[in-house]
């Protein structure tokens, strides 16, 4: 009888064990926090099976209950009626080198949760949702995996929402499909109107018809809680803007759309989407500091690159800007000459600059802009004949200086892909390692965008074949940047944004003092700037008698440590630069960092940043301002202990103002420590700029 009884309190406690399992797996996790707790995020099915998020920061909702889905052509939405098959947590700790970048070593700490989910109803599609928390934000992605009825999907959009909880301080430029060369507005999110800031006048402009901004998208709460949306990863996929309901306090994701095709994304099942990313920070600064948008991408997918070097450069480029040449010979006044080039060349061979850019090099100028037919305009290996291409390479070599390839597409990506492998083996064979690419223009075939799906794998390919043949790309006119140089670490640098030739020739007087205290907390945070700074010559005459820069010389000195890129242009005439004792600090500041502190910073006001160059162990110090003049303390606890450094500080004259006095510069030479702090004024839209060696070194 005993043993009856014990065998089935066994069968009894195996049933408890059993029903144990199936209840976990029915009651699956729904959140994940940051591995130090401090964020957040949370998955729920509202009553109707609507999949929702919210995300918490030190407990408190930084994004409520927000709706997640999609719709397609040719399928029902999916949105709603899903049940949860189940979850799985996971954690990552890992530290990765950067091949080049803002720092050496990035530490990627993140707590990650998978929801599987289907639909109730037939024809009972899966839909698996993936969130990461990490210390510095959360983000998630969507995973479609394969259908019973489907080989693919068509999206028409993403239904992806983000409901605020206040009406933020925001710093945006309008949603369009072609161009991120826009100004910055600074509004309450409830003040957003996009569609009446769609004038700026870039050279790529779509109007759309939605109340939407581009991203990155930073934000400041009313208790002083910074928030930046982006998105990373983007891959074979549409770009991202932001739909705006401002009196919802709510936006959305809005895909950009092929006109040509009427959808925004074809896929083939299975695949994951981009990531939808949200950086939080209590200060600015934490901001800039933030990795999450490079973590959120793979693993360096080239190995070794070492056939490129990080670099300051100089060019045949901005003279055009100012019409003293022209990109065009049938102009009579063509810049990219051999005379030209060489001239160039010795200036930074002279002064220890890595490289040459020319501009204007390659047949085809007469008609690469204005016209309708683009296509087949520019052969991309024919040089116009004042122009010795494989004659400059050479002498470049022999004097130490890289010739930077300059490829003007004009817009027409068919065409360049023609000749993608003719183009790049010929800048292998000539040793050739780096490319400007540039698409002005609206894209060709009418109905494709800068930012749509066509154009993204457009510019995928251009990376893979400079992969190919040992070519980094400087992509111009590009897709906004999403953390993918760390997976091609031959994506080097881009522009997308409104760069400094705005100064030289836009009818709206350049752009303003505080542009670049914004571009910092906003589009920096996706990713490397070509800006090209170090115009000396700020008021560009007697070139542009209408036309000038609107910061002081000490700022655009700063740029070089404040804007980050692995190439940095000294974009001036380089007759501007000769007996110039602040040109020294373009000579001296590196390109390639062991580490990055921001110091301080408040966006749209002012921003300092310092930064130690890899293998010497110098630092580089900027600081610059809006149109108001600004006291700013920098203590330099950031440097080495038991270490004195040989300071040569460029700072703002007593009587510099942006617009009165522009040029007006005081240099001091001094000696700095780590135990020390210094005061310094910075004049309206002025600057400091700061080189600390090693006095041992």
């Amino acid at each position: 009888m005993m043993l009856k009884y014990s065998f089935l309190i066994i069968i009894v406690l195996f049933v408890m064990i059993l029903s144990g399992c199936s209840k976990q797996e029915t009651s699956p996790k729904t959140s994940v926090s940051s591995p130090s707790g401090n964020n957040r995020i949370a998955f729920q099915l509202n009553d109707d099976g609507t999949p929702t998020y919210t995300v918490q920061h030190q407990d408190k909702t930084v994004i409520d209950t927000s709706t997640l889905g999609f719709e397609f052509k040719n399928q029902a939405p999916l949105k709603d009626g899903f049940k949860i098959l189940g979850s799985q947590l996971k954690s990552k700790n890992e530290t990765w080198d950067m091949v080049w970048g803002e720092q050496r070593k990035v530490s990627n700490h993140y707590n990650q949760l998978t929801v599987r989910l289907i639909e109730t109803q037939a024809p009972e599609r899966p839909l698996n949702i993936i969130f990461r928390a990490y210390d510095d934000g959360v983000a998630f992605r969507y995973e479609l995996p394969k259908q019973k009825d489907a080989k693919e999907v068509i999206i028409t959009d993403e239904k992806t929402q983000f409901q605020l909880t206040g009406d933020h301080t925001c710093w945006w430029i309008p949603g369009d499909w072609d161009s991120y060369e826009h100004l910055y507005n600074t509004t309450r999110f409830s003040e957003i109107d996009a569609l009446a800031k769609q004038n700026s006048p870039t050279l790529t402009r779509t109007i759309i018809p939605e109340n939407a901004v581009n991203p990155p998208l930073t934000m400041r709460t009313s208790e002083g809680l910074h928030l930046s949306f982006h998105e990373a990863n983007l891959t074979d996929y549409s770009g991202l803007t932001f739909k705006v309901h401002p009196s919802e306090l709510m936006m959305e994701t809005c895909l950009v759309r092929s006109d040509r095709e009427g959808y925004s994304v074809k896929r083939d099942l299975p695949f994951k989407t981009p990531w939808r990313s949200i950086q939080i920070s209590e200060s600015a600064a934490g901001l800039i500091e933030s990795r999450l948008i490079v973590n959120l991408n793979e693993p360096n997918k080239l190995g070794d690159v070492d056939w490129f070097k990080p670099i300051k450069y100089v060019g045949i480029w901005w003279e055009m800007h100012l019409n003293k040449s022209a990109w065009d010979l049938a102009s009579g006044k063509h810049g990219a000459t051999t005379e030209n080039a060489k001239a160039y060349i010795d200036f930074a061979a002279e002064n220890g600059i890595g490289g040459v850019l020319v501009e204007g090099w390659n047949t085809g100028w007469e008609h690469w802009i204005g016209f309708e037919d683009r296509e087949g305009v520019f052969d991309f290996v024919t040089p116009y004949p004042d122009y010795d291409l494989e004659g400059v390479v050479r002498y470049g070599k022999e004097k130490g200086v890289e010739i930077i390839m300059h490829n003007e597409t004009s817009a027409a990506p068919r065409t360049y892909d023609q000749q993608l492998e003719t183009a790049y083996s010929m800048m292998h064979r000539l040793g050739i390692h780096s490319v400007k690419s540039g698409y002005v223009g609206k894209i060709i075939p009418d109905g494709e965008y800068h930012h749509g799906q066509w154009m993204v794998n457009h510019y995928r390919r251009v990376i893979e074949a400079g992969a190919k043949y040992q070519v980094a790309v400087n992509a111009h006119e590009p897709i906004h940047p999403t953390g993918l140089r760390r997976t091609y670490p031959n994506i080097i640098s881009r522009e997308g944004l409104r760069g400094q030739e705005f100064n030289a020739w836009s009818p709206d007087g350049g752009n303003p003092p505080e542009h670049l205290s914004i571009v910092a907390f906003t589009r920096m945070l996706a990713g490397p700037i070509d800006f090209t700074p170090g115009v000396f010559n700020i008021k560009l005459k007697p070139y542009k008698e209408n036309n000038h820069v609107n910061t002081t010389l000490a700022q655009q000195l700063a740029l070089y440590v404040i804007v980050y890129s692995p190439i940095q242009m000294a974009c001036d005439l380089i007759e501007h630069y000769e007996n110039q004792p602040a040109f020294q600090f373009i000579r001296d500041v590196g390109v390639d960092w062991e580490q990055t502190k921001v110091i301080n910073g408040e966006v749209g006001d002012f921003v300092t940043i310092a930064r130690q160059e890899r293998e010497t162990g110098n630092w580089f110090l900027g600081s610059l301002t809006d149109e108001n003049p600004r006291s700013i303390t920098i203590n330099f606890d950031f440097l080495d202990v038991d270490k004195e450094y040989q300071a040569i500080i460029y700072r703002d004259g007593q009587d510099a103002h942006w617009d009165k006095n522009p040029t007006s510069i005081d240099i001091e030479k001094t000696v700095i420590n780590k135990s020390m702090a210094k005061t310094f004024m910075l004049a309206p839209g002025g600057g400091l700029a700061i080189s600390l060696k090693l006095k041992d070194s």
